[in-house]
């Protein structure tokens, strides 16, 4: 075959081959422009689409830096110093006085399960949130009130569903609101459900044990069968407590299981408010007088009750069955009046009723009945001798300069927290140590 005339202006190229012509190279040359132009929209519209719209993983993310603001020197002294005043305030708007306290405690917990919380007004969702703060609540409140019991109702789907039995073991309370995927947010709420189921429950608890409802709400509405109000009306005649955690808005409903039973009612407006309010209903509440014969300033009826103190058995011990679970094992504790054996305490005898209790778990609970009185921030070092040189409980030395802090905040220049009935000195952590932790002052003991 004979070779083709040769041109500078072509070359050889394969079938299947992209390259172009001349032609071709001139009339994309003569679109260029436009194609830049188009490009250049297209991508300014991909970047505005992408500020409209964020990212998945932008979901679940804080600025958390944001909350806290440095002081003009660039230090973040004062932040810290803000929170322990917080603190310090509402230690101080508690009353220090002894005050009738019921600390054998039953809750139940109603968890809102309904299609409203899967609203992103709370990272990740109010779903996810409430779940977080319900556990951290619990071991909390069974830190607190160790001779109380918890029971967690959930609502959805117009219906009360029990999710986990009144126990007094916070592992059983803890393992029921672990498991997410069973308490899958579906439906609509209903109040009325919800709460009779946890009534019912309640119903054969003992009188000189509190009956208390806490409801974690975050709908707007609620899918009732009745008549809401004949059902608050028979909370009131069981002196059943309800206590109402909204995340949404105040519903007339909610104010009013609140007030007529004498609980306590909130709104959360951000993440750390919602925190706050749920964890004021973790020390019992006050007991309410009631009328007596002898005149409207006698003291309400006191009642004796029964409780035993079981003996604890070693590792090393023989196994048997439990009367609770009728598990073969060796630890565990001997009732003292039938001698059944059981697996926790505190508890009700299987057996017998009587209710068990270790001393520790009494004494824990004794601190409600007597709070340690709030100590004096001091303000001024005259007229001080020979002021204390290191914390009475720590032994850490005192700052001799003054800090900045304001002291109309309840906050000490000098850092310096005294009190009011062995006048020993101590620093702001052991201040805040002694009312949160131990409950009892290391100077007096009281």
């Amino acid at each position: 075959m004979a070779p083709r005339n040769r041109d500078d202006n072509f070359m050889d190229v394969d079938s299947d081959s992209d390259i172009s012509l001349l032609g071709d190279v001139e009339h994309r040359g003569k679109g260029k422009g436009k194609s830049k132009t188009t490009d250049k929209r297209k991508k300014d519209k991909g970047k505005a689409k992408a500020k409209e719209q964020a990212y998945t993983w932008e979901a679940s993310y804080t600025r958390s830096w944001d909350t806290v603001q440095e002081d003009e020197a660039g230090s973040l002294q004062g932040a810290v110093e803000d929170l322990m005043a917080r603190g310090r305030r509402r230690r101080l708007l508690a009353p220090a006085a002894a005050i009738r306290r019921t600390i054998i405690r039953h809750l139940v917990l109603l968890l809102d399960l309904s299609a409203a919380m899967m609203d992103r007004d709370m990272r990740p969702t109010r779903f996810d949130l409430m779940l977080q703060y319900a556990r951290e609540f619990v071991v909390e409140w069974f830190d607190q009130n160790p001779l109380g019991q918890i029971g967690v109702v959930g609502m959805r789907a117009g219906i009360g569903e029990r999710i986990g039995e009144m126990s007094g073991n916070p592992q059983d309370v803890l393992k029921c609101l672990s498991e997410r995927t069973r308490l899958e947010p579906t439906g609509e709420p209903s109040l009325q459900n919800a709460i009779e189921m946890a009534r019912s429950s309640m119903s054969h608890l003992p009188t000189h044990s509190s009956r208390e409802i806490l409801i974690i709400f975050g709908s707007l509405t609620t899918c009732d069968p009745g008549n809401i109000h004949d059902t608050l009306d028979a909370c009131v005649k069981n002196k059943i407590r309800i206590s109402v955690v909204a995340l949404a808005a105040e519903m007339k409903i909610s104010r009013d299981l609140c007030d007529k039973t004498g609980g306590q009612f909130g709104v959360a407006m951000n993440e750390g408010h919602f925190k706050d309010i749920l964890f004021e209903l973790v020390p019992p509440p006050a007991q309410r007088a009631v009328a007596r014969a002898g005149g409207p300033g006698a003291n309400p009826a006191a009642d004796l009750m029964m409780m035993g103190f079981p003996t604890r058995l070693p590792d090393s011990s023989p196994p048997s069955l439990c009367a609770c679970h009728s598990d073969m094992k060796s630890e565990g504790f001997l009732c003292p009046r039938c001698m059944a054996k059981v697996c926790d305490v505190p508890t009700d005898c299987d057996i017998c009723g009587l209710m068990i209790v270790s001393s520790p778990h009494l004494a824990r609970s004794y601190h409600h009945l007597f709070p340690v009185k709030p100590y004096e921030a001091v303000t001024s070092m005259e007229g001080e001798s020979m002021p204390q040189a290191a914390c009475h409980a720590c032994a850490r030395i005192f700052s001799t300069s003054v800090s900045t802090a304001a002291t109309s905040e309840g906050m000490s220049p000098w850092g310096r927290y005294r009190c009011p009935d062995c006048h020993n000195d101590f620093c702001a952590e052991c201040d805040v140590f002694v009312h949160d932790v131990i409950h009892c002052c290391p100077g007096c003991g009281k």
